[in-house]
């Protein structure tokens, strides 16, 4: 089909090519988490993380990733949490455990030996739990030393119950025994700041002032690129993890509804790609938008230009959420696909979009892939999520709700 297609009740495909499925046994509900792993006898297991329970996560073998096998699925300690994020560094994972009300456990995130991919084998856990935390939404772990990730902690009041995850970072050189090592939030959250509380944003557009996505790069170990949701894109020096430092802030709400997600360096252009999140049902929050970032004076961030927005006229009322959420983030792994040129994003309701950015004061969409709503959808609608591709240049992306796992190649 092609991108002037309008019924919603088949597939729309652009420039990708479906090649495989999987509903994950039924647990087609997906996070944010996806990572490659290169077994020790040869086979690539995707990892996936779940967006609710019962599922922790879910390991797939996709070595032919026409047809997926799934090799694991593990239980969550109990209902009222979730595993939304991992990350793997080598055989070592990383699982992020958030719970639905502030008090209750397990809250952190968890280390997992998974050298033998049936069969995972906790190595550590590093507690987040408190009166006032959720624990961990978000973690980032490449280098096999040091979790950066969206977190609550025991000793962390904030003023606002919504700002309850700040930025922190942890040791885990010794897995058995993870150790925070540094910690920043935003001045004027946290009881007993001297500064005084940001403004807060009006109505359903105030999603709180706390922490997202939490990347660090190899190009540059001493800068966080921190997505702080209604505070808007900040980027840390962490040179002394013990004492990060704000080098710059970028906020684009108001006029906007807010919720930056995600911030991909992109080094050797100069630039920053910043995605918000949609995170309310039938447009309420539009436009939630990619946007591209002149980063070449790093301590004056400039807005350049948008990804064009897929069709309000056709999404909007589709069901779900219609919006951009997560991209592809450039994962300082070698089973992680690297590029400058080509941005690919998901858009919940719709699906999955990719865009040349190589003049980046006039991207363009490129290819696009929207599936049908998969059976028993609650919103009616395909809702994807999230997206990784391989340094294969092969695609993944998954539901939020039913839908499991999409397999795509790219035919640009």
């Amino acid at each position: 089909m092609t991108a002037h297609d309008t019924d919603l009740s088949k597939m729309l495909l652009w420039n990708f090519n479906l090649i495989g499925h999987h509903e994950l046994n039924g647990f087609g509900g997906m996070g944010e988490g996806l990572s490659i792993q290169l077994a020790k006898d040869g086979r690539r297991i995707l990892w996936t993380a779940h967006e609710s329970a019962p599922k922790n996560f879910t390991g797939i073998d996709v070595t032919d990733p026409r047809n997926p096998k799934v090799v694991c699925q593990t239980e969550l300690p109990h209902q009222r949490m979730r595993s939304n994020s991992l990350e793997l560094s080598g055989d070592i994972m990383a699982v992020a455990y958030q719970v639905k009300e502030p008090g209750l456990k397990p809250a952190g995130f968890e280390l997992f030996d998974v050298s033998t991919p049936e069969n995972p084998r906790s190595i550590g856990f590093f507690d987040a739990s408190g009166p006032y935390s959720r624990g961990v939404h978000q973690l980032w772990f490449c280098d096999g030393e040091y979790v950066h990730m969206a977190a609550g902690a025991g000793d962390f009041q904030p003023r606002n119950q919504l700002d309850d995850q700040f930025y922190r970072i942890v040791d885990v050189r010794n897995p058995g025994k993870p150790v925070e090592v540094g910690r920043w939030w935003l001045p004027g959250t946290r009881e007993g700041d001297a500064e005084p509380p940001p403004v807060r944003h009006k109505g359903k557009a105030d999603m709180g002032f706390r922490a997202h996505n939490t990347n660090v790069y190899p190009q540059r170990p001493d800068r966080c690129y921190l997505g702080y949701i209604d505070a808007g894109m900040i980027i840390l020096d962490i040179a002394d993890k013990a004492k990060p430092k704000v080098v710059s802030r970028w906020d684009n709400s108001p006029p906007y509804y807010g919720f930056t997600h995600t911030i991909l360096p992109l080094f050797d252009r100069g630039l920053y790609v910043v995605t918000d999140e949609s995170t309310v049902d039938s447009a309420a929050d539009w436009p939630k938008l990619i946007w591209l970032v002149d980063a070449r004076e790093e301590t004056n961030p400039v807005p350049i230009a948008t990804c064009p927005p897929p069709s309000y006229d056709l999404f909007a009322k589709r069901g779900g959420r219609f919006g951009a959420h997560n991209i592809h983030e450039n994962v300082p792994v070698p089973t992680s696909w690297q590029s400058d040129q080509v941005v690919i994003g998901t858009f919940f309701n719709a699906g999955l979009r990719a865009f040349d950015i190589s003049n980046p004061y006039a991207p363009a969409e490129i290819a696009h892939f929207v599936p049908p709503a998969p059976k028993g959808a609650p919103t009616g609608a395909i809702q994807l999520n999230d997206v990784f591709v391989d340094e294969r240049g092969i695609v993944y992306t998954v539901d939020r709700h039913i839908g499991g796992l999409y397999i795509l190649e790219m035919e640009f």
